[in-house]
């Protein structure tokens, strides 16, 4: 069985992250979904709530764990026995982060992989920090997020 590992903040999920997702299971037999619970950035939602986000927002794909992690995704990803770590790259822009990142995981174990997949058109320019954006001045994110995030968002903003 052939485990994929997509990590992420994941503050919040987004449609695209899904997508993501599913895409992975077309390559994978099994995918794990790591919710990093440290983070250079202040996250909105807990990871308590992160986790519930995605596990709800996957609830329909079968092969699909969702867990929360702390430390070094390489050694995460080994105690799992991934063989690769799945990122999404949507814009040239993350491609360079993305590189680094591959080649720093690719120095610490030699054996993972990293493999990219490319969302669907419709998802290219959406990111988390634009969802909230969106959200904290009162848009409509409901065709951005799954609904159960869209609900979870107003409710931070006080915009229910």
């Amino acid at each position: 069985m052939r485990t994929g590992l997509y990590a992420g903040t994941f503050d919040p999920v987004t449609n695209g992250h899904i997508d993501i997702l599913s895409r992975s299971l077309a390559v994978f037999d099994r995918v794990i979904v790591a919710v990093a619970k440290s983070t250079p950035k202040a996250t909105l939602f807990s990871l308590e709530e992160r986790v519930a986000m995605f596990k709800h927002a996957a609830r329909n794909l079968e092969g699909v764990e969702i867990e929360a992690f702390d430390g070094l995704l390489v050694a995460f990803a080994r105690k799992k026995g991934a063989a690769a770590i799945i990122r999404g790259l949507r814009v040239v822009s993350d491609f360079e982060y993305e590189f680094q990142m591959a080649l720093m995981n690719r120095r610490l174990d030699r054996e993972l992989e990293t493999v990219f997949l490319m969302p669907s058109e419709e998802y290219t320019y959406l990111n988390s920090t634009l969802i909230k954006a969106v959200a904290s001045t009162g848009g409509d994110i409901s065709q951005f997020v799954p609904d159960l995030v869209a609900e979870k968002i107003r409710e931070k903003f006080g915009k229910s």
